[in-house]
């Protein structure tokens, strides 16, 4: 089977198995379609679990939903919204900059591209994907740890670290994936492909997997 028929079959299984799981914590935000809201979502899931990152999420854009809003907050208002994410000093203090400089430089919009978006203190290359593919419709492709480590699991790349993944992906994935494919692994490796001992005998697309450095699966 030729390598985009694979990854045709693989996305088809993937997004029928993932209506059985809860959708990630991004993909629920990314529903409201504000890339504003996308992008501090963003950074509050790094380093975090799903589960705290929605709630703290919800706690914090009841207090704000714009970057003028959240300028309208001291850094201990938001430390104690999205407490206890990971970092979550840090990252209030990233939110207050990063809402300025909206509102000082980009008339309080955020920028719909990938280098743009770079340019904003805490802001990577996966936040800067989510933001433009869930805020904005516009192809990119994100790429987190499950999608590096799938991705490298299954054979469809051969590299070491989640930016070049990116890349590579870009090269063999057709574009009509590019959206979607974070979120399918996401899922896929919090509930089936987990970093240690992937759940190999219950997974739909094992047939497709190579399962390149997987020592030990249940």
């Amino acid at each position: 089977m030729s390598m985009n028929l694979a990854i045709d079959e693989i996305v088809r299984i993937l997004k029928d198995q993932n209506t059985k799981f809860a959708t990630s914590a991004i993909t629920k935000v990314a529903g409201e379609c504000d890339p504003f809201l996308v992008l501090i979502s963003c950074l509050l899931s790094l380093r975090t679990k799903d589960a705290v990152t929605s709630a703290a999420s919800n706690r914090l854009f009841s207090l704000a939903k714009t970057p003028e809003g959240m300028v309208g907050l001291s850094t201990a208002d938001i430390e104690n919204a999205i407490y206890p994410v990971g970092f979550y000093r840090r990252k209030a203090v990233q939110i207050r900059e990063i809402s300025k400089n909206l509102i000082e430089e980009n008339d309080s919009k955020v920028p719909d591209e990938i280098d743009d978006l770079l340019k904003l203190k805490g802001v990577g290359r996966k936040t800067a994907n989510i933001v433009v593919t869930h805020g904005f419709g516009k192809p990119g492709i994100a790429v987190d740890t499950h999608v590096h480590r799938i991705s490298n699991r299954l054979g469809l790349v051969l590299t070491k670290t989640p930016d070049k993944t990116e890349f590579e992906l870009r090269r063999i994935l057709p574009e009509v994936y590019w959206r979607d494919f974070n979120d399918l692994l996401v899922v896929h490796g919090q509930n089936v492909c987990t970093p240690i001992s992937p759940r190999c005998s219950g997974c739909p697309i094992s047939g497709y997997c190579r399962k390149v450095g997987v020592a030990r699966s249940r």
